[in-house]
């Protein structure tokens, strides 16, 4: 059995009045680029919600006029549940044609939120929570196995508020309060990172063989802590017995030149993952990354070029089970 397992991040997917560029022509380049991934399990981040009324429950209604008239329309869903309810923003879905036994949030409760001291706050000693959680599934395979799937947006590398010590949205009102932004930005993102090890492990405790799927936004390139934690590969932990718990990152089995979700000032970063735990990756086929059309967002922010798609790439992976 092949499966072909994509993430792609929809750039903030949402149906407000009045904006520009519309859903429907936003719709008319994502909704193609989806149907292009051909994906049995399809990992979503940035699907913002729409109210029904001004007070009614949030919905995801910018998401199904998306998959409308798609193969997606009959999958199964894996959205927020629980306390991390869908939020106005950035939320993550999982589409899947398989049925999903059970999903779940996960935000601080695998990892305690850490208490810093911060010279240039009014309260220096605050605890630090994550600002996303990660969504995990278990998905039934046809062969009776489960294939875990986690996705994931972590937080982008810009430097978090302190309280009095901004002058406007991008200007900070000291270098000594930007840099403790910086560093607590740093300290969210490489805790959920380690909030996915740590459910990795947990996956791995149960079932050694467990075909695992660590899929999404990371906000990081392949060498940097975000994913080098949630990797926890040999040359990091220095023990080759736990190799069996570390990732393969399927992108990297990308040609180089085409090894990229995103561009920046012409530079190709490479934000999105897909890291699957040694069972499932050992049925690895090939992994493509569909970024001929992708704009640059440097170029999209200094011109305020209405973006109609994403300005991430989608990433997709065949594997054989």
């Amino acid at each position: 059995m092949r499966l072909r397992l994509a993430t792609y991040n929809l750039e903030s997917l949402d149906d407000r009045p009045g904006e520009t560029p519309s859903l429907a022509e936003r719709i008319g380049v994502l909704r193609p680029a989806l149907v292009a991934l051909r994906a049995d399990v399809l990992c979503l981040q940035e699907v913002n919600a729409q109210r029904v009324g001004k007070s009614g429950p949030r919905t995801l209604a910018a998401l199904d006029r998306l998959l409308e008239q798609t193969p997606y329309t009959g999958y199964h869903r894996a959205a927020p549940v629980g306390p991390h309810a869908v939020s106005d923003v950035h939320n993550l879905v999982i589409l899947s044609r398989f049925p999903i036994r059970r999903h779940a949030m996960h935000l601080n409760d695998l990892v305690s939120r850490p208490v810093v001291h911060l010279s240039t706050a009014p309260t220096p000693e605050q605890e630090i929570g994550w600002d996303r959680p990660i969504l995990h599934a278990e998905l039934e395979l046809p062969d009776g196995c489960i294939l875990h799937v986690i996705d994931a947006h972590l937080r982008a590398p810009r430097a978090a508020a302190i309280e009095g010590q901004k002058l406007g949205p991008q200007a900070w009102r000291t270098t000594r309060g930007w840099a403790e932004g910086y560093f607590v930005a740093a300290l969210k993102r490489a805790g959920q990172a380690l909030e996915i090890r740590l459910l990795v492990d947990q996956l791995l405790d149960a079932d050694r063989d467990a075909r695992v799927l660590v899929a999404g936004d990371l906000n990081a390139d392949s060498s940097e802590t975000p994913v080098r934690l949630v990797r926890a590969d040999v040359d990091d932990t220095g023990t080759e017995a736990l190799g069996a718990r570390s990732l393969v990152a399927l992108e990297d089995l990308v040609p180089e030149d085409r090894r990229y979700t995103v561009l920046h000032d012409g530079a190709k970063r490479l934000p999105d993952h897909l890291l699957a735990s040694q069972a499932l990756a050992r049925g690895h086929v090939a992994t493509d990354v569909l970024n001929e059309d992708l704009q640059d967002e440097w170029l999209v922010e200094q011109r305020s070029t209405p973006v109609l798609g994403s300005l991430h790439a989608p990433m997709v992976a065949e594997v054989e089970l």
